[in-house]
């Protein structure tokens, strides 16, 4: 039998079998040869920087044996710097659809051995593909990001290869949920891909994310600094926020891509997966009770409140490091995913900022596009005051969590523990920009402002004409507090649509999203909405 070989230019064109068992018999050695990549020492290589192969990364995120590969034999047809005597089979990506859980996900994986998995005219055209597949299919699309940025010696014809991949992020947005999972470098332009996606994973030392490297970094400004340092997980999941997720190594990174995938649908026209919960819905949470201080100026840990309430006490928190300030996250009430919002006072006291408002915004934006009910806890005690922040775009930055939750048509639930002040609480989702029911624990204390600073300002001539200033001081603050700060102020006024037991929160949450599990709101006919960018 003669088998088929790569054959440079200008070559002895290699014979082809002439029946047709020989040639499929020469079809599964090719297949088995591009299946084994480039050669063992390219894999070694992979394996040595802490590395796994493109498909060995397709293994761990599909279900076994689901893969179906799309284009395996593409090859480029570049000329000049020496690439027409190489022409490897796949061209540096790996494409095709396979079943997390079941349920059908797109993947693309750059394949760091041939090319270093640089974007070339054919690579392009492979992912372009597998884009508009997974957009006509209506599933999730995840890339395995590890490549070294453009194909240089293919030119301007690779950078126009990103632009189509921004274009179908940009169409995809919204409609099926994107994925980047980063598992290498990804430089320059490349970088933008991921930033347009839905959420991204990075890996500790193995994963880097910059527009300009170090040296150049070095060259115009003098700043001396790694490629970690400069754009590694850490930095992008505490500090600039372009990672929502951060592990130590690949197998647990890709382990949490399928549990995320499991919490999210197929598309915008379906509703998230429900699961059989044995977590009785009638559960009290007792312990929320003493968990929370009914001194507002004492801190708790917010995500114990959280572990309460969903269930089996799982969760799965997005940005877990950047902007603490709040927490988002995604988990199940009774089998059904919903959104989590909610102020962290262990972090700046649980204030809104320029970075938890951006966070916020984004999530209840995301849950939005994809059919998860929003609850938002509020224990907040307003917007973080400072002339850094002022200057930085509070308000413009505010304004984007303002929007998303008055643009959100999912079913929308607000629960006041305690705290919910000035501009921060209308901003939380109160009732009065749309929230679908409101409730309150008998320690909510719901103002323009907090007592002493409320009673310095409205009796300030009194206080200081006293006797005794911080005797009357005491006492206005405590006449502020008994007319319009007490517990009951605002479900009197129909603000709040009940004051509940905090052990009994649990039900309640369960039962109004149930309720709200048929909502159905329209918005205005438009193009677009012009949102604070």
């Amino acid at each position: 039998m003669t088998v088929l070989h790569d054959a440079p230019v200008g070559g002895e064109i290699p014979a082809i079998p002439a029946d047709a068992r020989g040639r499929v018999a020469e079809l599964h050695e090719l297949r088995e040869r591009v299946r084994r990549g480039p050669s063992e020492k390219a894999t070694e290589a992979q394996h040595a920087k802490g590395k796994l192969t493109a498909r060995e990364r397709i293994e761990l995120l599909l279900d076994e044996g689901s893969f179906h590969e799309v284009e395996p034999l593409r090859r480029h047809r570049a000329q000049g710097f020496g690439l027409e005597a190489k022409k490897p089979h796949t061209d540096g990506v790996i494409v095709g659809w396979g079943t997390v859980h079941g349920r059908t996900v797109f993947t693309y994986a750059h394949d760091f051995r041939i090319f270093g998995g640089a974007l070339g005219e054919a690579h392009a055209q492979k992912i372009h593909k597998i884009m508009d597949m997974a957009i006509s299919a209506g599933a999730p699309l995840v890339s395995l990001n590890d490549g070294a940025g453009a194909r240089i010696q293919e030119g301007v014809t690779a950078l126009a290869g990103y632009g189509g991949i921004f274009q179908r992020n940009t169409k995809a947005s919204g409609v099926i949920p994107q994925i980047s999972v980063m598992l290498g470098p990804c430089a320059g332009g490349a970088a933008y891909s991921p930033a347009l996606t839905d959420f991204v994973f990075m890996v500790r030392e193995t994963s880097q994310m910059f527009i300009t490297g170090p040296d150049v970094v070095q060259a115009v400004t003098g700043e001396k600094i790694s490629q970690n340092g400069l754009g590694g997980a850490d930095v992008h999941s505490a500090t600039s926020g372009v990672s929502h997720f951060v592990y130590d190594d690949e197998q647990s990174c890709i382990e949490e891509v399928r549990y995320l995938l499991s919490l999210l649908p197929q598309n915008n026209r379906e509703m998230p997966p429900a699961t059989a919960v044995d977590d009785p819905v009638e559960r009290r949470c007792e312990s929320l009770l003493d968990l929370v201080p009914a001194d507002g100026n004492r801190p708790y840990d917010m995500r114990k409140v959280i572990e309460e309430v969903v269930d089996h006490g799982e969760f799965l928190e997005v940005h877990e490091r950047w902007a603490t300030n709040v927490i988002v996250a995604l988990a199940r009430i009774d089998g059904h995913v919903v959104g989590i919002v909610a102020n962290q006072p262990q972090s700046l006291a649980g204030v809104l900022d320029i970075n938890a408002s951006e966070k916020a915004a984004r999530f209840v934006q995301m849950c939005d596009a994809f059919n998860i009910p929003i609850v938002t806890l509020l224990d907040v005690p307003g917007f973080l005051p400072g002339v850094d922040q002022e200057h930085g775009g509070i308000i413009r930055h505010g304004a984007k969590l303002l929007y998303a939750y008055c643009n959100a048509t999912v079913p929308r639930i607000s629960l006041i523990l305690r705290k919910a002040y000035g501009g921060a609480y209308i901003v939380m989702d109160s009732r009065s920009i749309g929230a679908d029911l409101s409730f309150a624990w008998p320690t909510n204390e719901i103002a323009v402002m907090g007592a002493e600073g409320a009673a310095n300002v409205i009796f300030r001539r009194d206080i200081a004409a006293a006797e005794d200033p911080e005797a009357m001081r005491a006492q206005k603050i405590k006449e502020y507090k008994s007319e319009l700060m007490h517990p009951y102020y605002a479900a009197e006024r129909g603000l709040v649509d009940d004051v509940i037991d905090p052990a009994e929160t649990r039900e309640v949450l369960a039962a109004s999203l149930a309720m709200l599990r048929t909502k159905h709101a329209d918005l205005p006919s438009r193009k677009h909405g012009n949102p604070p960018m």
